[in-house]
């Protein structure tokens, strides 16, 4: 099965997303991006890596550390132009485009949806569970207790949101904000690849 799609996924920590947007660009044979979004942010922007990974998903309104941070890395030529963080977005942003622009491929969070709206090709999903089936993957993939995986869940979903939210014009998490959302506590890694190919069919 082929697409001409492009896929973006959203998730809620311990869903399963990161595994179902895998498994899903494997059988449709098409490139897969996650964290490959910020390699390719870095090498087109000049900024460097490490400053995509502390923002990644994660939003700050710190004027003071994007003025501590910048001179380092954009140069101090346009320290005052404007803040880090939406330095590091914008470029992301640029990159999810210029992706999206090479043909179909799965994209995983960072407002990825938002950024191709305009795509007529695009398959927007979320991928969602119930709470205690997030702490049991949780638990078992990162091998730490009930209460460790509980606030690991809630302190990522929460960044996660923010993220979204303040960059975005839509909401995280939001039936509204997405064509497809998917329940993967109730179908699994298999019925959730499944429903979304059957879904880029319709």
């Amino acid at each position: 099965m082929g697409t001409n799609k492009i896929i973006t996924i959203g998730r809620q920590y311990g869903s399963m997303g990161r595994q179902i947007g895998k498994k899903l660009a494997d059988d449709l044979g098409i490139p897969y991006y996650d964290k490959e979004i910020l390699k390719e942010a870095a090498k087109k922007s000049g900024i460097c890596e490490e400053l995509f990974e502390s923002f990644d998903e994660k939003p700050t309104n710190s004027f003071l550390y994007s003025l501590v941070m910048d001179p380092y890395s954009i140069g101090f030529h346009n320290s005052f132009d404007m803040p880090l963080n939406h330095k590091v977005f914008l470029a992301s942003f640029d990159a999810i485009k210029d992706i999206a622009n090479k043909g179909p491929c799965v994209i995983v969070g960072r407002c990825a949806d938002y950024a191709l709206a305009e795509y007529n090709n695009l398959l927007s999903v979320f991928i969602h569970a119930q709470l205690e089936q997030r702490i049991k993957t949780v638990m078992e993939r990162n091998n730490i207790s009930k209460d460790k995986a509980k606030d690991l869940i809630t302190k990522t979903d929460k960044q996660r949101a923010s993220y979204y939210n303040y960059y975005s014009t839509k909401r995280w998490g939001d039936l509204k904000s997405y064509h497809l959302c998917v329940d993967s506590g109730m179908f699994g890694l298999e019925g959730s690849v499944e429903i979304i190919k059957h879904a880029l069919e319709l």
